[in-house]
């Protein structure tokens, strides 16, 4: 497992998969103190996200480690603020959906073939956290309940550090991955490039910088639609799709999870939106009403925040649908798209 850096909190995977709860929200998106009622389904989805955060904790340090074993001491800077970042905590949400995809189309075997996509898909994660709270962003300095990587490091090992990340990504997906067509770990790499690129990340995070201090009337839900369907939701996108390619599903199975988690990805991006507006920076970790600070267009600025929860849920809902056919074997998936509108943070 990661260790905690020195003076920082320790991060239990229980608590970080699934928050203690104490008041269900009535609308299926956390309430205002970001406390919901864990039924059966979030409780073994717990058991679930606990032992993925261990393991894939323990594959990210591993293949930081060696990523820069062989350079000695003289990366011992960019190799401290890479793991610094990653040792920060989180739910590990998007590698969980990765393993999760693969147990379902290829079982143990498929999610043992899909951990150097879940340590990537992290990677990336994290290296997006590290750029989007830089000055020339979103200008955060309060990140998972720490200092953000460049208050600690300074912006220009920061900025070195997500671009290590995202580079030791591609290349442990490609150096790690066994027992699997090339072909498909091609695909792989390519589905993970795309979403980090002008199709994804990168620039859905332009649309969106683009919108702050516009009016309601010049960012539509169209707009706001295209910007998270690229900036938030790619990547969880990727992640299910990585999964479900290593594992051996067919062109008809890995459509079934793109769709699902484009969906749920959007349904996270309400939540988060709605969480900035009713949530505390301590619940959550990070600086909140960042948001109306930058007069920037949300979901419950447009929805208002019940129209928005009932949009998240729509979604969550419509995703679930994508299952269907897979029965109870996508039971985890589906927990997991529930998980994604009743987190705390």
């Amino acid at each position: 497992m990661l260790r905690t850096e020195p003076g920082a909190p320790a991060a239990s995977a229980t608590t970080d998969a699934m928050p203690a709860a104490t008041v269900a929200p009535t609308n299926g998106v956390a309430g205002a103190n970001g406390a919901v009622a864990p039924s059966a389904g979030t409780v073994a989805l717990m058991k679930f996200l606990a032992t993925q955060k261990d393991s894939v904790d323990t594959a990210l340090e591993a293949a930081v480690d060696a990523s820069v074993a062989p350079a000695g001491p003289e990366t011992a800077t960019i190799s401290d603020a890479m793991k610094y970042s990653l040792r920060a905590g989180g739910k590990r949400v998007r590698p969980a959906l990765t393993l999760a995809a693969a147990s379902l189309f290829g079982g143990e075997a498929g999610m043992a073939a899909a951990m150097p996509s879940a340590v990537a898909v992290e990677m990336i994660h994290t290296m997006s956290l590290i750029h989007d709270d830089l000055p020339a962003m979103d200008n955060d300095d309060l990140r998972r309940g720490l200092p953000t990587n460049h208050v600690v490091y300074g912006e220009d090992v920061a900025i070195l550090a997500g671009d290590a990340l995202l580079a030791l990504a591609f290349e442990h997906v490609a150096k790690a991955t066994e027992g699997v067509d090339p072909r498909r770990v091609v695909s792989v790499l390519g589905v993970l490039g795309a979403c980090v690129g002008a199709r994804g990340l990168a620039g859905g995070q332009v649309m969106d910088l683009e919108s702050e201090g516009k009016g309601d009337g010049e960012v539509t839900m169209e707009t706001l639609t295209w910007i998270h369907t690229h900036k938030t939701a790619a990547l969880l996108v990727a992640s299910a799709v990585a999964g479900a390619t290593v594992a051996g599903a067919s062109d008809e199975d890995v459509g079934r999870l793109r769709t699902f988690a484009t969906k749920i990805g959007l349904a996270f991006q309400i939540a988060d939106d709605v969480l900035d507006v009713t949530s505390s920076s301590t619940v959550l970790g990070k600086t909140s009403g960042k948001d109306e600070a930058v007069n920037k267009v949300t979901y419950p600025r447009l929805l208002g925040l019940d129209g928005a929860r009932a949009r998240a849920e729509e979604l969550v809902a419509e995703a679930k649908a994508c299952l269907d056919v897979y029965g109870d074997k996508a039971a985890v998936l589906s927990e997991l798209a529930d998980f994604i509108i009743e987190r705390r943070n």
